[in-house]
């Protein structure tokens, strides 16, 4: 529990002490690729010292010169910074809640975060059509397609909004699997258990020249990538699990 204390603690003297000069300085400069690099650093530092180690694959898959949307599996709050600080510099679409919090909201709104309100309907699809905006301007996207941490750690059904993004937007998915993570922060639970988070990126799936009707079967394709990568203990009661 000392462990954890401390991470938390860590993470809110981040906030505060390193918070507010970096939002002036991005506020003065016009863009936030301080503000960003510096968030994930303290990332990286934070997640050392909670004990998680990350074992990384397939980085090499990423295609090179174009925005991507990349969709992870969700097992707990560790999958995110797990995630992103691999990846290249890229956009979060996240729920709203977190744009509330006092200096890391407004950091969000100044990288270009695009906050989701999950309870209402037109503001979601407004959340998403902002993202293909985004992605047209040659930004990336980290979405997560099942809208919310599983429960039990096992992939759950995937939302249909991060598709059509990126199908309207012409980019291509890149799958990510995330395997582990519920054991770390499990959903419901305060602490946090060291351990070890592997995340396997896989093959690109096209969407482009792609419409709605094809929505399904790149679903499909990218369902199959994640679950290739779980273990079978996360892997969901569909047909496709197997």
């Amino acid at each position: 529990m000392f462990r954890t204390l401390l991470v938390y603690a860590i993470v809110i003297l981040y906030i505060l002490i390193l918070g507010p000069p970096l939002l002036l300085v991005s506020a003065l400069t016009g863009h936030a690729d301080t503000l960003y690099a510096v968030g994930i650093s303290a990332v990286r530092t934070v997640l050392r010292l909670a004990g998680v180690r990350m074992i990384v694959s397939g980085l090499e898959k990423i295609p090179v010169g174009r925005p991507v949307v990349f969709m992870p599996n969700h097992q707990s709050n560790c999958d995110p910074p797990a995630v992103a600080v691999n990846l290249p510099p890229l956009l979060l679409m996240a729920k709203k809640e977190f744009f509330r919090i006092p200096i890391l909201g407004r950091a969000f709104h100044m990288m270009g975060f695009i906050p989701v309100d999950r309870t209402h309907r037109e503001r979601a699809f407004a959340a998403v059509d902002k993202a293909v905006t985004a992605l047209k301007t040659g930004r990336s996207f980290l979405v997560f397609p099942e809208g919310t941490r599983s429960k039990t750690g096992r992939l759950q059904p995937f939302k249909k909004g991060v598709f059509f993004m990126a199908i309207k937007a012409g980019a291509p998915i890149v799958p990510v699997s995330v395997s582990g993570g519920s054991r770390i922060m499990r959903k419901g639970e305060f602490r946090i258990h060291p351990g070890v988070v592997r995340i396997t990126i896989h093959d690109a799936v096209p969407t482009e020249g792609c419409s709605v009707a094809d929505r399904a079967e790149v679903v499909m394709q990218v369902r199959r990538a994640i679950l290739s990568g779980l273990s079978p203990e996360e892997r969901s009661f569909e047909p496709d699990a197997a």
